[in-house]
């Protein structure tokens, strides 16, 4: 039996296909100088330069072009492309780490961990660490596993499942629903 899925959930997994692949293929995009291609990796660098504090820090993918964004910002979009996969294998979307289910609270804990993201970047600037891919990294992976572990559930909600007792058939509840008196 076919099940058809429907496509409303469809176009947070095309944004957040966009936001992972973008950066990653700016740099050979800019420098194939093969018709378009430089225009769009144009663009992906204007929207990588609005997003991330430290765009030049991205690393060099196709020299002398960089990656489009951090990898603080990278580490962001795999901790929300971790906690996508978590809810598609989720069977109820109600697991004790989906943090929307818990009201005020959950939101909290998920902007505590979302601030991992500046807190890094604060203390960098203030000369606790230098930059580097190593810190920064896990830094944003946590701030993204923060707001994933929020919105998945909004993103993409389960129905919820029953099953029918044992005994019971669902052939024994469809005739008895079409007899009449």
């Amino acid at each position: 039996m076919v099940q058809w899925r429907s496509l409303s959930p469809l176009w947070p997994d095309v944004i957040l296909g966009a936001l992972i692949l973008g950066p990653l293929f700016a740099p050979f995009l800019a420098a194939s100088h093969f018709l378009f291609l430089p225009q769009i990796a144009h663009i992906i660098y204007t929207m990588g330069n609005h997003v991330c504090p430290q765009p030049e820090m991205g690393l060099m993918l196709a020299p002398p072009w960089k990656m489009a964004v951090c990898m603080r910002c990278y580490g962001t979009l795999l901790g929300v492309l971790l906690t996508r996969w978590w809810i598609q294998c989720s069977k109820t979307g109600r697991e004790w780490y989906w943090l929307s289910q818990y009201g005020l609270g959950g939101f909290l804990v998920a902007i505590l961990l979302m601030l991992f993201y500046p807190l890094e970047w604060a203390l960098q600037h203030y000369g606790v660490w230098g930059y580097s891919n190593w810190v920064v990294f896990p830094f944003g992976a946590i701030a993204g596993l923060g707001l994933g572990l929020l919105i998945m559930p909004w993103l993409y909600p389960k129905r919820p499942s029953f099953s029918l007792p044992q005994g019971i058939s669902s052939k024994l509840l469809v005739s008895s629903d079409t007899k009449t008196n």
